[in-house]
């Protein structure tokens, strides 16, 4: 059988293959057929990740009872560690924050960050992290200068051998070129080129470029080429690319992806004019948080820990830890692992929302800081827990602000929408090489109608 791809999502422990033809109909839209999806473990620790792939191909060809063959194959991953970067820039709430944000919105991990001008302790735990990226912020553009160059100058110094992102004052952009002669250097536009104001698309794109180019130096993936021929970004900034897409056709959203390790959270949203005069800092368009601490196998006993009365209902702690297992398939393991996933949620998204607080002093009134999730329509679930446990969409729904008063969170009125194929990270990398062919994914997969895109 011959399909147009085969797209990968090679996780830390799982490797899922999907293999799909992209048709034109009469009227010249576009759908997606014949989608077969096989899985196998991944094999980056064995020293040769293409062995998942194969095994995972071999599965949709045991599916389909034939060999299949194929146009293009793009991959998306997690393994090997991810994509960690550490953030060096001036202030906390300024240059570091616009940094972070676009090196979690490329799905970046962030292993560590300072602000202002960087010390010996500092160096000495960039060397124990071992990133795949560091990025270097500072200054708006044509203000404070100097202390970007201090950490160019002691970070180059000591020739880490991992690409360098410099995103900070336009004014230091020659400095910072003979300051990283003969070193991998991307030069980009300032993620904080003048007071409240966030420009993270520009390094987002760029960080996912050197991603790709880079990855194949990674244990067990430097085969990777020999199978996969187009796009190869981390998982994380592939279903960011989903969101942004869905945002383009149905408005505002919320992506929820909770994992056995992680749990994310992708909102795309301006929110409301009433917050946005609140807010002390600026805020993403597209912004993406990552729970590290919080997943429903590996970190579940995390969860175990914070839950209440109302979160176990007639269950036990130990009834949980009992039951827990990484796909499950009884109803006893399904029990624990739904009340697992719907706290996950609450804690996700309590984190990624921001919060309003009543001024004190002089002026009455009210100050915002953080996300405004307020104008959010749809609230969508992805991932393995969302997409194969029953609760799904309840679990979505319940994160909903009930009441009338001023809110950041998702309003009553939002819907739930499930990515019931599991595609939201495959859709993002299509949609680098073809993003009609994505849009028609992610139409299937969430069951959007042309209703909802009037809207």
């Amino acid at each position: 059988m011959k399909v147009d791809y085969l797209v990968a999502e090679i996780g830390s422990t799982t490797t899922l293959v999907t293999a799909f033809n992209v048709k034109i109909k009469k009227d010249k839209s576009i759908f997606v057929e014949a989608a077969f999806q096989g899985k196998s473990c991944t094999t980056v620790l064995d020293g040769d990740v293409t062995i998942g792939l194969k095994n995972a191909v071999k599965d949709i060809e045991n599916q389909v009872g034939e060999p299949i063959t194929w146009g293009k194959m793009l991959a998306t991953s997690s393994a090997a560690g991810g994509l960690k970067i550490t953030v060096h820039g001036l202030m906390e709430r300024m240059t570091v924050k616009a940094a972070k944000e676009a090196a979690l919105g490329a799905g970046g991990i962030i292993k560590m960050v300072t602000s202002g001008k960087m010390r010996k302790s500092d160096i000495k735990m960039i060397h124990e992290i071992n990133p795949n990226m560091i990025m270097i912020a500072g200054g708006t553009d044509y203000g404070e200068r100097e202390t970007s160059l201090y950490n160019a100058e002691i970070i180059s110094k000591e020739k880490f051998n991992v690409p360098i992102v410099y995103c900070g004052n336009i004014e230091n952009r020659e400095e910072i070129k003979d300051i990283f002669k003969d070193q991998e250097l991307y030069i980009i536009d300032n993620v904080y080129p003048s007071i409240d104001e966030l420009n993270v698309e520009p390094a987002r794109k760029v960080i996912q470029e050197a991603f790709e180019r880079n990855i194949v130096k990674a244990p067990g993936m430097n085969k990777i080429k020999e199978m996969v021929d187009g796009s190869i970004i981390p998982t994380p900034g592939a279903v960011m690319e989903s969101a942004k897409i869905l945002y383009d056709m149905i408005g505002d959203l919320v992506v929820l992806d909770v994992g056995g390790a992680t749990t994310d959270v992708h909102s795309v949203t301006e929110g409301s004019a009433v917050v946005l005069d609140m807010l002390v800092n600026p805020e993403p368009k597209a912004k993406r948080t990552v729970e590290g601490d919080i997943g429903v196998f590996i970190n579940s006993k995390n969860i175990i820990d914070i839950l209440n009365i109302r979160d176990l209902g007639n269950f036990k702690k130990e009834y949980i830890s009992s039951h827990i297992k990484a796909i499950p398939t009884e109803g006893d393991e399904i029990n624990a692992s739904s009340i697992l996933t719907k706290k996950a949620l609450d804690v996700a998204i309590n984190r990624h929302v921001g919060t309003i607080k009543r001024k004190y002093g002089g002026e009455s009134g009210f100050i915002a800081y953080g996300k405004d999730l307020s104008q959010v329509k749809y609230i969508i679930g992805t991932g393995g827990a969302l997409t194969r446990l029953p609760v799904g969409k309840e679990a979505l729904l319940n994160i909903r602000y009930m009441r009338d008063d001023v809110t950041m969170l998702p309003r009553k009125g939002a819907e739930a929408l499930l990515d019931k194929d599991y595609i939201m990270a495959c859709a993002g990398v299509l949609s680098r090489e073809n993003k009609e062919a994505a849009e028609a994914l992610l139409r299937q997969s969430l069951m959007i109608t042309k209703d909802m895109e009037e809207l």
